[in-house]
Formats: structure tokens, sequence, C-alpha cells
């Protein structure tokens, strides 16, 4: 459950709050003015998420080097059939875990 927390609440409980991020693997969700501003989480899922963003960039300027001159319409054809069946692949996988 991600448990939220105004900017004010975030200054006063510091401590607690880092605490329930790093043991309970809990993350914190900080609003300013009713708003998502920031959110707080475990270094191990920082990790993780800026390890895919890397990987996301990677996959992206390889992408755009293998279409180069090729026509956009083209390009973009092959790539909603591979994201298509990379999720066709994905829905099975999960099934079979049921």
């Amino acid at each position: 459950m991600i448990r939220r927390a105004t900017a004010m609440k975030l200054r006063q409980n510091l401590g607690e709050l880092l605490n329930e991020v790093q043991h309970a693997r809990r993350p914190v969700v900080i609003t300013r003015g009713g708003k998502q501003v920031a959110a707080l989480v475990d270094i191990e899922l920082f990790d993780r998420i800026r390890a895919m963003r890397d990987e996301f960039r990677r996959m992206t300027e390889e992408l755009g080097r293998a279409y180069e001159g090729v026509d956009p319409a083209v390009a973009q054809a092959e790539i909603d059939e591979a994201v298509a069946a990379a999720r066709r692949r994905t829905r099975a996988r999960l099934k079979r875990r049921k």
C-alpha cells in the first residue's frame, strides 16, 4: 500500500517516513497543494527504475539507428507489430503462471 504525506508532514516526520520506506519497503507519495509532486522509494526500486530508464534509452537509440532512412510509416508498422507480439507473449506467460 502506498502512503501519502504532505510536504509539511514530510518535513516533520522525515525519519519515520524514511524508516517506513527502507524497512517496510512502503513507498511514500509526497503532495503539495493536493498535487503529487514526488515519491520516496527504497534504493533497490530506485536502482531498478534507473536501469530500466537507461535500457529504454539504449534501445530507443538502437531503433533510431536501425530505422535510419526507412519510411516512417513502414518503421511504425514494424514496431507496432513487434510490440503486439511482445504483449501476446507476456499475456501467454502470465496465463501459464496462474
